[in-house]
């Protein structure tokens, strides 16, 4: 029988809400069922692959709303059930905890999340403040080279094929599998174009230590430092170096792109070149000091919501793939 495993969790923490806050929850090996509430996602941990479901039960033992719009219904505190298709062993669900906890960013704390809410009380009515992210640092670096100078339902499909083509047991490849890949199979079968030879050179340097995670996740690395190695690696631009920094929990930057341009212009009533628009946007949000990037974020996401409908009802293989303003 499988071993099922709890984690816990900060008192206010939601699944419902925060696991489906930022558009990596969207993409492969991760799959939410907003009729169970539950996410899956397969771990290529020490023993092999392992497909978990996590769940948050109840704590009055009733089913969730079938469309939660009030903060009010949000299961909050309870610890999270993880039910993987396989007996793990001890190491094994120490391990998985652990990089369920990164992606669900259970670091953040209670008391982080007022301090953030003081600064910006727009979100605090629905608790938002944790953005979901992966487990691991080289999964989020590759996922944010495929979401570069492309439109989301490409970054989509890219992802779906590294994990049928490349993963084991539909896992997410690790950097030492994609280090070993053809250019020529990245490009033709995982539909990645010319990030193919970048992906190879990102995943050789993970798989040699030549990028260190723990430096790159210490919260004693500066900023400056971490910034400009980030932006020195293949096919990181200001953008990629950016995103990976707010996935790393620094939310002093901003990732501006055409999304960013349309959100000045269609919501902020900003006016000139995209290029002075950035500007405009980077100095609207720079009140919010270090929770800088949430705010952006948030204001972003209630958009996408107001379009689709919460987040947590989304389906991956259809709303999943449309969320993004130019697919409205």
């Amino acid at each position: 029988m499988p071993t099922q495993f709890t984690i816990p969790v900060p008192p206010d923490y939601s699944l419902t809400r925060d696991a489906c806050s930022y558009g990596y929850f969207l993409l492969s090996p991760n799959h939410w069922d907003p009729r169970t509430e539950t996410l899956t996602r397969v771990l290529d941990l020490e023993g092999g692959p392992a497909r978990i479901v996590i769940a948050q039960p109840r704590q009055d033992g009733k089913p969730a709303p079938a469309r939660i719009s009030k903060a009010s219904h949000f299961t909050r505190g309870a610890d999270l059930a993880c039910t993987p298709d396989r007996r793990l062993a001890k190491r094994e669900i120490t391990e998985a905890s652990g990089l369920i906890a990164r992606m669900l960013r259970l670091d953040d704390d209670a008391t982080t999340i007022r301090a953030y809410h003081k600064v910006d009380p727009r979100f605090k009515a629905l608790g938002r403040g944790r953005l979901f992210r992966s487990p691991t640092l080289f999964e989020d670096i590759i996922k944010t080279v495929t979401s570069c100078n492309v439109q989301w339902p490409s970054t989509v499909v890219m992802n779906e094929r590294l994990c049928a083509v490349v993963g084991e047991g539909g896992a997410f490849p690790s950097a030492r599998k994609l280090a070993r890949a053809r250019a020529s199979t990245l490009r033709a079968r995982c539909r990645v174009g010319y990030r193919d030879k970048r992906i190879i050179e990102l995943s050789e340097m993970f798989a040699s230590g030549e990028i260190d995670p723990h430096w790159c996740e210490d919260p004693a690395t500066s900023d400056e430092d971490l910034r400009k190695f980030l932006i020195d690696l293949p096919g990181i631009g200001p953008y990629a170096a950016a995103n990976i920094m707010q996935l790393l929990g620094r939310y002093h930057l901003l990732p501006l792109d055409t999304e960013s341009v349309r959100h000045g212009k269609a919501i902020l009533g900003m006016e000139g070149s995209d290029k002075a628009i950035m500007k405009m946007i980077d100095a609207h949000f720079a009140p919010f000091g270090p929770h800088k990037f949430r705010s952006y974020w948030f204001e972003l996401w209630e958009f996408y919501e107001q379009k689709r409908g919460p987040s947590w009802t989304w389906e991956r293989e259809t709303t999943g793939k449309t969320f993004t303003a130019s697919q409205f």
